[in-house]
């Protein structure tokens, strides 16, 4: 842990500066910042760990080294002459009227994240209470899928570019849906593949199908969910991305977590059911407040084009 805790440095600045690559229309770049760490970490793992014999911390030391490459090839970039935006000392200087922003948007991102692992102990805590396991399938593709959405949003925002926006919005909804109901559809019609990736106790696997066509019940509406938030941080109103992010898991998700279980008899059912009565509510909320605030926040974008005509 101690050797993987030095890395903590490369992936924050890797994670931090690879966000600038993307901003600038360098996505390929940004995926190849990835895919060197990661294709590094591949090929050092079995040398660190069967080749000098090091195990465990061989491991971490392969992680770490492999941190490092990606983080020198995105401060690399940001040295280039590629780049619009080069990594200049005197452009380091602190300054609130730009920190503050930065950390309003960040924030929403770091709620929806920090999110998922409160919910986790919510549930196991609850489900250690009234039996049952719990297996949550994380939505990493709507994430990256909007990542990626995000700048292409966020640049044409800022070039006031509005039917750019609502058209990158779109394509983020429906690919983000479509993604979303064909993996929900694929649970609710063969749920004990899915729960047999995770344990090969029939018992268990029997009981795992059936809460998992509960439990990711209204999954096919995050894809909806997920499209909103990020479009929210997009436009810059981060207010409202807090909001919807606080809404769904701590407002709805976690009371329901500890109401269900006394309203339904089945204990660890009732945990499993507050995960789509949550999802319901929190997509029927977002979508209204995003019907109101996109739309306004596009009028805007257009005034300036209504004047000059």
């Amino acid at each position: 842990m101690d050797i993987y805790a030095v890395g903590t440095i490369f992936v924050q600045l890797t994670l931090g500066l690879n966000a600038f690559i993307t901003a600038q229309g360098f996505a390929k770049t940004g995926m190849l910042t990835v895919i060197i760490g990661a294709a590094a970490n591949i090929v050092l793992d079995p040398l660190f760990i069967f080749v000098f014999n090091m195990g465990v911390r061989g491991a971490a030391v392969a992680t770490v080294i492999s941190q490092g490459v990606s983080c020198v090839w995105a401060v690399c970039f940001l040295l280039s002459k590629k780049t619009g935006l080069k990594i200049r000392l005197k452009n380091m200087r602190l300054s609130l009227k730009i920190i503050m922003p930065c950390i309003a948007l960040g924030l929403a991102t770091f709620i929806m994240q920090a999110s998922e692992s409160v919910i986790s102990v919510c549930f196991n805590s609850s489900l250690l209470k009234y039996g049952g396991d719990i297996m949550q399938f994380a939505m990493l593709p709507l994430q990256g899928i909007g990542q990626g959405a995000q700048p292409i949003m966020s640049y044409n925002y800022g070039a006031r570019n509005p039917d750019r926006v609502k058209k990158t919005y779109r394509l983020l909804l429906i690919v983000n849906m479509i993604y979303a109901v064909i993996l929900w559809a694929a649970i609710m019609l063969f749920p004990k593949a899915f729960a047999g990736i995770f344990s090969s106790d029939s018992e268990l696997v029997g009981f795992a199908a059936k809460a998992l066509r509960i439990y990711l019940g209204g999954m096919f509406l995050m894809g909806a969910q997920i499209a909103c938030q990020m479009a929210f941080v997009s436009i810059g109103n981060a207010p409202c991305s807090i909001i919807v992010a606080v809404v769904r898991k701590f407002v709805l998700l976690i009371p329901l977590i500890y109401i269900m279980p006394h309203i339904i008899s089945d204990k660890a059912i009732g945990v499993y059911t507050a995960e789509p009565i949550a999802d319901v509510l929190a997509v029927t909320f977002t979508l209204i407040l995003f019907a109101f605030r996109f739309r306004s926040a596009m009028k805007k974008l257009e005034k300036p084009e209504a004047a000059e005509k």
